[in-house]
């Protein structure tokens, strides 16, 4: 193995970990398809190059499950063997293969088939036993660990996950089923709800993306997460405007929200304006009735995929698509900014110093 200091791990820093190395695998394996496929579907029926691309980008997000147990791996800084053979388990684990059988003139024949992404949770489960396993054992097998780590961490771990997969999953479906029930229900607090925790779990070590994707969050759901997104960078963006270098501003634009995690862990009240401005612009969602598939809940203004999902699933008024996606959030921000900031002070500006400045 390639660790050369050992440090001791907590429950706590060891789940971190693997929910990092599941993000990082979440944002690579979903982004190229949520932005392209928008612009290429259009294309792909009349012209062969655009329609091959369209099958890239799409089959290259069920390669998730080998990126989050490789990606898994090296958070712990394990050697590549090591990280290839929990690739191997968590892709063994997720259930994106199928075996299919097929007989003819009395000979079987089994073939194996991609079906999707896989679950998620089952997929972080089993990289992070396989990454549990391969500590455990540390150095015992000497050499003969390139014989063993496959053998035992690779197959063994992942045909483990392969029986945990499908209790596993009706666990995440139901969660699922239930939240995007509940925004059918009862639209406007159910969005609201998600988009205030969306907005908080951005500026937290949580991925948003690996959440939305785990329970399944589709529908209004899904644009609702992606709102919770747009307003805490819509808010941060004035925020830090006085007190950081531009920069940093069009950081948070891009998508680097997460940059402001020390400034929301050492001074929370300032999730109390985030959180409003969620509230608050979300109710473009069960208004207008925007959409989303839960790949896109977790992104936001990124790369513009909620947006572009909204457009995709049905919305096709580009105008207002801008209006409540970009205008709605960054108003309501600045006034959120206005009244939290400026006038009564409950936050000040220097926690809005980013560390990066």
């Amino acid at each position: 193995m390639s660790e050369t200091t050992q440090t001791k791990e907590t429950v706590g820093s060891f789940t971190m970990k693997v929910l990092n190395g599941s993000a990082t695998a979440i944002i690579v394996s979903l982004l190229p398809s949520a932005i392209l496929s928008t612009f290429l579907t259009p294309f792909a029926g009349s012209n062969a190059i655009v329609a091959n691309l369209l099958h890239i980008v799409t089959v290259f997000q069920y390669f998730f499950a080998v990126m989050c147990g490789f990606s898994t791996a090296k958070q712990f800084n394990l050697g590549y063997t090591e990280a290839a053979c929990v690739g191997g388990a968590a892709f063994l684990g997720s259930g994106c293969m199928t075996a299919v059988t097929t007989t003819v003139k009395g000979v079987t024949t089994t073939s194996f088939q991609l079906a999707g992404m896989g679950d998620v949770i089952n997929t972080m489960l089993t990289a992070a036993v396989a990454v549990l396993f391969i500590k455990w054992v540390g150095n015992r097998f000497g050499s003969l660990g390139i014989v063993f780590f496959p053998i035992l961490a690779g197959t063994g771990v992942g045909f483990l996950g392969s029986l945990t997969k499908p209790y596993v999953s009706l666990v995440t479906t139901a969660i699922g089923d239930v939240i995007n029930t509940f925004t059918k229900l009862a639209p406007y607090p159910m969005c609201i709800l998600i988009a205030m925790s969306f907005a908080i779990i951005i500026v937290t070590p949580l991925s948003t993306v690996a959440i939305s994707v785990a329970i399944g969050l589709a529908g209004m759901g899904s644009a609702s997460a992606g709102f919770g997104l747009a307003s805490t960078a819509a808010f941060l963006f004035w925020a830090t405007l006085k007190v950081d270098k531009p920069g940093v501003q069009v950081a948070i634009f891009l998508g680097a929200i997460k940059m402001m995690m020390p400034n929301f862990l050492r001074y929370p009240v300032i999730g109390i304006p985030i959180a409003l401005t969620a509230a608050i612009s979300t109710l473009s969602v069960p208004i207008l009735g925007m959409q989303g598939p839960p790949a896109s809940g977790g992104f936001g203004l990124i790369g513009a995929v909620s947006p572009l999902a909204a457009y995709k699933a049905g919305f096709h008024n580009v105008l207002v698509l801008v209006i409540v996606w970009v205008v709605v959030p960054f108003a309501v921000g600045y006034l959120m900014k206005k009244i939290f900031v400026d006038w009564t002070k409950i936050c000040k500006p220097e926690y809005f110093i980013s560390p990066a400045r």
